[in-house]
């Protein structure tokens, strides 16, 4: 046994074939899944009114610029309206079928429970020993201190390259194996090389010691769940032999910044509603999110093993945003994927700052866009090509965004008042519609109701998530926090837009983005770093400002050109702590904030002792 797997168990090893996509497969271990009564109501009740919604659009469009017959031009303008607007539209579907669905609240069924030996699984790669081995400590001693059936085993799988880090993870593993439940196993692995990344680190736990597990729970490097949690995933994997892949919604956890609570309170208030509008609809046929859930290990290893990937650009490609095909590929076996958000306990932590989360994003981006040359495969379910469809059109519907502003912005005033005729002296070629204030009034109304229509949904149903104005900090607070997440999502989101834009325009002319550790305290940047960064948004932003000054283009735009002219600070205030200031520190503030779960308090307390542990064990070995 080398030095590298000398704190692995004897290797149990599982066949993990690669899947052909050309060709159908079904796991002949796969059961008969089980029909949901219903489920077919809930798909209409989310996609018929979406679609229906953006029919009725297309003829208000249609009407409104069919002055002297529809040109190709103005085709095109209102096929892009329906696009963007469909996505709008489904998103305000799946979220009131959400609050029908928690208001119905159906009563659970007891199960039969059986005992299942689980691994829990924690890849990391170049990770802050102390956080990791601190969320691992916490979750074993909550673990420890729960009465259920299960045989839990760690795993940390490292693919860390530094050296230095490598040895304080040896350093924190044997710290956490000397404090751990004798009834509780913990193992340590790191690969010689980190071929194939993430995808290949778990292959080879699978390939290797799969055998020995009926299930795998699948974490990530900031991943952190209750004993709860963990325990409920095991129960219903254990209760439904058709479940290849269960997942609850991950909250988001340890924000302390201005962007980090933005995202952390949405998340919160909002994305309960739209994950339980989801499960609803997606059922059996549901998606994968990469951590913080439970899998079949023997469905996994014959059902999703990923091939690479041939496109026009590379042949052998490594997928990417592996999690969406994985789950795909289970269904396409055989197997359910499920999708429990009434779950909780399920935690992941949140990028500080704008330039953080947009570097993680544009990962995100190049991955979920590979998914187009997937959409064709042979055997995935219907459901599983949407899902497919919407990651990858999550990104491109910024580009989309983009193109609409650029038209509205040329479009300028009116016929005479316009960019076109400003730097050209000539009427142009197309004949606007003439953008009366009302048309202007209307159409930002409407699109911005319907873009806050899920905040609104969301915050009406909060009694019905399990949430409690304790946990928000009181109706005050919760109405303070409510709000000034509205103004700063929309100062914010024409930012993003650009951003996603450059990010599916460097995905298409060919930049490889480097995938690597997000900074979870947030990295700390120059103002010219952010000059550079923000470049497109200013100059854009200058541009529409400069219009509007001028009077060829509409003041309507204002909030938009705004936002972009002072992207610079904008980013640089998105990593500011609102702990760091008294009359900040409630703000957006979520239960995380206010009434911190044990399992956080704990994995805060073994964070900070493991850092200690770390810094004495540097100390000494420098003497």
């Amino acid at each position: 046994m080398d030095r590298l797997t000398a704190y692995m168990p004897p290797r149990e090893p599982l066949a993990h074939p690669k899947q052909d996509l050309r060709r159908s497969y079904h796991d002949g271990q796969a059961p008969d899944l089980p029909t949901t009564s219903g489920v077919s109501i809930w798909r209409v009740l989310t996609f018929v009114p979406a679609i229906l919604t953006t029919l009725a659009l297309i003829a208000a469009f249609t009407d409104f610029f069919a002055m002297d017959g529809l040109t190709g031009f103005e085709t095109g303008l209102i096929a892009l309206i329906a696009v963007t607007f469909f996505w709008i539209s489904l998103s305000v579907s799946t979220v009131t079928v959400g609050v029908l669905n928690l208001l119905r609240r159906p009563p659970q069924k007891a199960r039969a429970v059986t005992p299942i030996k689980t691994a829990l699984l924690v890849p990391v790669y170049n990770e802050d020993p102390s956080d990791v081995f601190g969320n691992a400590a916490a979750m074993l001693g909550a673990l420890a201190a729960t009465d259920h059936p299960h045989d839990y085993t760690l795993f940390i799988l490292s693919d860390t390259r530094d050296e230095a880090i490598a040895q304080h993870e040896l350093h924190a593993f044997a710290n956490l194996q000397a404090r751990s439940d004798q009834n509780l196993q913990i193992h340590y692995r790191r690969r010689p090389d980190n071929v194939d990344r993430k995808v290949g680190n778990l292959a080879d736990w699978v390939e290797n010691w799969g055998g020995g597990y009926a299930a795998m729970l699948v974490l990530d490097a900031d991943s952190l769940m209750s004993a709860e949690a963990i325990v409920a995933l095991t129960d219903e994997m254990s209760a439904d032999p058709s479940a290849g892949l269960i997942q609850s919604v991950p909250q988001l956890f340890g924000a302390d910044t201005l962007f980090g609570r933005v995202q952390q309170f949405s998340n919160t208030v909002y994305g309960a509603v739209l994950a339980e509008g989801l499960a609803k609809w997606a059922d059996r046929e549901g998606n994968y999110w990469g951590h913080n859930a439970i899998i079949r290990t023997a469905a996994f290893a014959a059902s999703a093993g990923l091939p690479k990937l041939d496109t026009f650009r590379s042949k052998g490609a490594l997928i990417l945003s592996h999690d969406f095909v994985e789950a795909g590929l289970l269904r396409r076996a055989g197997w359910s994927v499920r999708f429990l958000p009434r779950i909780k306990g399920s935690y992941e932590e949140v990028p500080a700052n704008l330039i953080d989360y947009t570097r993680r994003d544009r990962r995100w981006c190049q991955g979920n866009l590979q998914h187009l040359n997937i959409l064709g495969s042979k055997g995935f379910h219907t459901v599983t090509r949407f899902h497919l469809f919407h990651g990858a059109m999550s990104y491109l519907l910024s580009p989309a965004w983009f193109a609409l502003l650029t038209v509205w912005a040329v479009m300028g005033v009116s016929e005479d008042q316009n960019v076109i005729s400003y730097f050209t002296g000539d009427n142009p070629q197309v004949a606007w519609p003439q953008m009366s204030q009302i048309n202007n009034i209307f159409i930002l109304l409407f699109m911005y109701g319907m873009l806050l229509a899920p905040k609104f949904l969301g915050a009406t149903a909060i009694s019905r998530t399990g949430l409690s104005m304790r946990d928000l900090g009181g109706p005050v607070q919760f109405v303070v926090s409510f709000l000034t997440e509205i103004v700063v999502s929309v100062l914010y989101a024409p930012i993003l837009m650009v951003q996603q834009t450059i990010a599916v325009a460097r995905t298409y002319l060919g930049f490889k983005e480097k995938w690597v550790p997000q900074p979870r305290a947030g990295g700390q940047y120059s103002v010219l770093t952010h000059v550079k960064f923000h470049a497109v948004e200013t100059l854009v932003g200058a541009a529409l400002v400069f219009g509007m000054w001028e009077g060829i283009i509409t003041l309507w735009l204002a909030p938009i050109a705004l936002s972009l002219a002072g992207a610079v600070p904008l980013s640089m205030l998105s990593g500011v702590k609102l702990t760091d200031y008294k009359w900040a520190a409630r703000q957006m503030g979520t239960s995380e904030v206010f009434n911190a779960p044990q399992i956080i308090r704990s994995a805060k307390l073994e964070r900070k002792r493991l850092r200690q542990v770390l810094e004495e064990a540097d100390r000494i070995a420098a003497e």
